[in-house]
């Protein structure tokens, strides 16, 4: 597979949760560390998240476990291009994975105590599940999932030129109260809560290696200095354009061009020998990220 005549793998969908809390005045986000083990994105510092599966599609069965209409959804999730019944699905997928690699149940059961949270993040961490048990047991226990919680952010789809591909949407959510955060220690190997411009400092240190999405969502949550503000421009936040970067390979390591690059579209070389020299700072706005030696690094045009 090349750039000019790709061939590239199947789309799937995938749905990710960008966890916020308040801490101290600050803004922070909760990542975790993908397991070294993993074929995407091995050993990057991502939000939680996951493929959604087929499972977590079917209006029908979920509708009496959600807190939202089907009118409600699509006021909140939907949009122009997705129906309600398909965002739906992305919800449940992110509220799953988000359980499965975190441990933060985004749902009530009966009122919902603190007991009832930890047994439910505890369950999740057993050996040979079955594929749908996480519907198992929502229904069977009578839980209720809480879409009413998430907002959307962005949508994003891998560039061409990547082994795996995914339509992903981005969901954000205020971390509940109540309740602790713990990586399952399988897909996800440490997590960790920073605010956005320490952990894109710590990136270009080569502490805390970031995905490229999660470089772009960080460095877009700068603006926000607190939830509340957070919280207002969230309340009119489309799905938006989808962002489909674009990946150029590089003898100095490939490079990444967003959508907004004045380039993406040219047919171009990149020569990465001086991009040493062009790494921007944490925080400074870009439209190119170089992976050097394993770290995505926003570069200078």
């Amino acid at each position: 597979m090349t750039e000019n005549n790709p061939i590239p793998p199947p789309i799937r969908k995938a749905a990710t949760i960008i966890l916020v809390r308040e801490k101290n005045s600050t803004l922070e986000v909760y990542l975790l560390k993908r397991s070294t083990k993993s074929a995407f994105m091995g050993g990057l510092y991502v939000f939680p998240g996951g493929v959604a599966e087929s499972e977590d599609f079917g209006t029908e069965s979920w509708i009496s476990h959600i807190d939202l209409s089907r009118d409600q959804i699509e006021q909140q999730l939907g949009g122009d291009t997705i129906s309600a019944d398909e965002v739906l699905g992305f919800s449940i997928a992110a509220i799953r994975e988000t359980l499965e690699e975190a441990g933060v149940v985004i749902a009530s059961a009966n009122g919902g105590s603190g007991p009832d949270y930890d047994q439910f993040a505890s369950y999740r961490l057993k050996k040979d599940l079955p594929k749908d048990w996480f519907r198992t047991k929502i229904k069977e226990e009578n839980w209720t999932l809480s879409l009413s919680e998430l907002g959307r952010w962005s949508h994003w789809i891998t560039p061409k030129l990547m082994k795996k591909r995914f339509d992903t949407r981005f969901f954000i959510v205020f971390m509940p109260k109540g309740q602790t955060c713990v990586p399952d220690n399988l897909e996800t190997e440490q997590g960790i809560w920073l605010s956005p411009q320490t952990a894109l400092e710590q990136n270009l240190e080569s502490k805390i290696p970031l995905s490229p999405p999660t470089l772009v969502t960080l460095t877009q949550l700068l603006k926000f200095k607190n939830l509340n503000t957070l919280k207002q421009d969230i309340r009119s936040r489309s799905w938006g354009t989808p962002i489909m970067p674009r990946l150029v390979p590089s003898s100095g390591g490939p490079v990444i061009l967003e959508p907004w690059d004045p380039d993406r579209n040219s047919d171009i070389k990149i020569d990465t020998s001086d991009f040493s020299n062009k790494v921007l700072p944490a925080g400074s706005w870009f439209s190119r990220i170089w992976c050097d030696k394993g770290i995505w690094k926003p570069v200078d045009i």
